[in-house]
């Protein structure tokens, strides 16, 4: 037997969860100084270009909250009570005026009996039990607060009620009785620990029309009975004094007799002491105009306390919260079902990031990037550098095409210039499909186009040594500098580990002191708040680098945003001063000569506008015959990039021209 539901899932033919996006906004917040586990929490908060994030169904599970707040109060029930009985008592009064068969003294006894009620309104509902009726619209009128009142309770404990007996009968109200009595019973028999399946199985067969939701047993009996009593005493203890006042001696009059109310206190006495969990004393401040019956009241109750418990759920607080822990059928309740669905869709992607091998746990119990997101990472940044490299000095991409390199697998577009030997088989295959497409035939011959021509792409084959430098004092982290030094390191990384791999890579940062970095540390690295900029020591982990590697070419790339405040004593302690003081630029420039002498090819990265630093970094670089880069922030990682190659496609033409690098130098055939 098949069974066919509604589908809830979204849409089936939307694209698979994409972790690209989610996974940059991460590692951005990671190189910011964010724990993965903060940043990805945050990234879900907030959502992507095109997914909604949490905060935004937070935002609107609150807003819905605020408008059944302000837009309705609790007296809908009493304001009704009220309507009816100024109903009755007016009809009655026309009746008496125009009832000329009625003794004089009569009408005026029964007159003086309705000037004469109460202002209360359950004390005149009370007074007029024992009125004999006149006028049958009055009568009618009256009957009605009774009946409203027994359909307003039961409705309160029990959803659809009041509807379900508008019009009864009273053979119709005395089988609710029965029903609340045997319902009674089989709760105080399991409260006891004596009742069997069998009990509850027989309570269903005989009166199970009174349960839409169709429970399966009686412990979703007691859950569904009990969230809506514990809603009907929340909604109880949200009205003044005087409006729950009233309700309780109203509460008496239902269906002509107090037996309803006492089978519905034992009932609430049964479900407190079976889920004492339940919110029984909680309320609400009500402002609006709208009036709720009870039942609609008790209703608001419960939507008030789902959003409650979804905004819990959507703000992730408490120690091992999950996003499957949100209850996305309540979301779909009060949201809709685009809500569930973007719901869901943030689960997916929480659990794909974990599942997928973006992070790792470490022996601590901390998340950490695993170097498959590094790499993830990096091949962006890498995209981006290209694109902007590309847009700069129209270049295609951060490879090169040349006769000088070795052959990569694939191929280019020629270009007017380049001199590498055609990709015959992609050159002959883009005519063909060409020549097909223009509505032609293979078969008649194929003419070659300079739009068909492809080359051999190829990679500089020439090796290098290069040592990074970025500057990790708190003037980069105050000043925005802290992220896009990252990117970039990021970016080169990947560019020389992925295209470059006869290249070494050493990347060092410094502030206070300098220390050698390997990526991930580098990209975990927290804010330094240590005063101290110590370029010098920089200089000497990179000159021993480079001595580590005597057949590779020097290439030093340094990322600074302040002049050297600091340098390293004989004994390994750290001399600090500010202004720079004489001893510091002397040691700094005397490293900088040493990398000179070692034959690098030096770049200053300057950041920031300081005219100190300008002079400083473009009189230093002189001295090595370097360069200086004074690039924008979002230019940074392609001037680094840009740089390296550019430092690769020099030293291509001067191992042309002149020979090699080997230990002493420059050799010459």
């Amino acid at each position: 037997m098949s069974r066919y539901t509604r589908y809830t899932g979204g849409d089936p033919l939307a694209p698979p969860v994409d972790l690209a996006e989610a996974l940059e906004a991460i590692g951005e917040d990671v190189m910011g100084g964010a724990s993965p586990q903060r940043a990805m929490r945050e990234f879900l908060r907030h959502g992507g270009r095109d997914r909604t994030g949490l905060d935004e169904l937070a935002g609107r599970i609150a807003r819905k909250r605020r408008e059944l707040v302000r837009e309705h109060s609790l007296d809908g029930t009493l304001q009704q009570v009220r309507e009816l009985l100024d109903r009755a008592v007016l009809e009655e009064r026309k009746q008496l005026a125009r009832d000329a068969m009625m003794d004089d003294s009569d009408r005026a006894f029964r007159e003086m009996r309705l000037d004469e009620l109460p202002p209360s309104t359950p004390a005149a509902v009370q007074e007029l039990a024992s009125y004999d009726w006149q006028s049958s619209e009055a009568r009618e009128a009256y009957d009605q607060i009774k009946d409203l009142l027994g359909r307003d309770l039961l409705d309160q404990r029990f959803e659809g009620m009041k509807q379900a007996l508008e019009g009864a009968t009273d053979e119709d109200r005395q089988r609710v009785g029965e029903m609340l009595r045997d319902l009674n019973d089989l709760l105080e028999k399991h409260r006891l620990g004596e009742d069997t399946p069998e009990d509850f199985q027989e309570f269903m067969d005989q009166h199970g029309q009174y349960f839409p939701e169709n429970p399966q047993d009686i412990d979703e009996l007691l859950d569904s009975l009990a969230r809506r009593s514990a809603a009907a005493q929340r909604m109880l203890n949200s009205m003044t004094p005087e409006q729950r006042q009233e309700l309780m001696e109203l509460s008496q009059q239902a269906f002509g007799s107090a037996e309803l109310m006492q089978q519905l206190g034992r009932m609430d006495d049964n479900l407190r002491s079976l889920r004492p969990g339940e919110d029984w004393d909680g309320s609400e401040g009500f402002e609006g105009q709208e009036g709720l019956g009870l039942g609609e009241g008790t209703g608001v109750m419960q939507d008030l306390a789902d959003l409650d418990e979804l905004s819990d759920q959507l703000a992730q607080a408490h120690n091992g919260a999950n996003l499957d822990d949100i209850d996305l059928d309540a979301l779909a309740r009060q949201l809709g079902a685009e809500a569930a669905v973007d719901a869901r869709a943030l689960a997916e992607l929480d659990r794909a990031l974990r599942d997928s091998g973006f992070l790792r746990r470490t022996p601590d119990g901390d998340l950490r990037l695993s170097p498959k997101a590094m790499r993830q990472l990096g091949r962006q940044l890498l995209r981006d550098v290209a694109t902007r490299l590309s847009a700069r000095a129209g270049q295609r991409d951060v490879r090169r095409a040349g006769q000088l390199g070795e052959p990569t697998g694939a191929s280019l577009d020629w270009e007017f210039g380049d001199t590498e030997p055609w990709a015959v088989t992609r050159t002959v295959t883009n005519a063909v499909l060409r020549t097909v497409a223009g509505g032609g035939s293979a078969a008649s011959g194929v003419r070659l186009e300079l739009e068909d021509v492809e080359v051999t792409e190829t990679e500089a084959h020439s090796r290098a040594a290069v040592a990074l430098l970025v500057d990790t004092s708190f003037s980069m982290m105050m000043e925005g500098r802290w992220v896009p030094m990252k990117r970039t390191a990021l970016a080169l990384h990947q560019l020389i580990s992925t295209r470059f791999r006869g290249d070494a890579l050493q990347l060092v940062g410094f502030g206070r002191h300098a220390q050698v970095m390997d990526m991930e540390e580098l990209v975990g690295l927290d804010s330094n708040w240590a005063k101290g900029t110590n370029l010098h020591h920089g200089l000497l982990l990179a000159n021993k680098f480079f001595r580590q590697h005597p057949d590779a070419q020097p290439v030093l790339l340094v990322v600074t945003d302040g002049e050297p405040t600091a340098h390293l004593l004989p004994d390994a302690e750290v001399f600090f001063d500010y202004p720079p003081h004489p001893l510091t630029i002397a040691a700094t420039v005397e490293e900088l000569d040493a990398s000179g002498r070692l034959g690098a090819q030096v770049t200053f990265f300057r950041l920031g506008d300081d005219p100190g630093l300008a002079r400083f970094v473009d009189s230093i670089a002189r001295r090595v015959d370097g360069r200086v880069v004074a690039p924008e922030l979002d230019e940074l990682g392609a001037a680094v990039v840009g740089s390296y190659l550019g430092s690769r496609s020099r030293r291509a033409q001067r191992r042309e021209t002149y020979g090699g690098w080997g230990e002493r130098g420059w050799w010459v055939p």
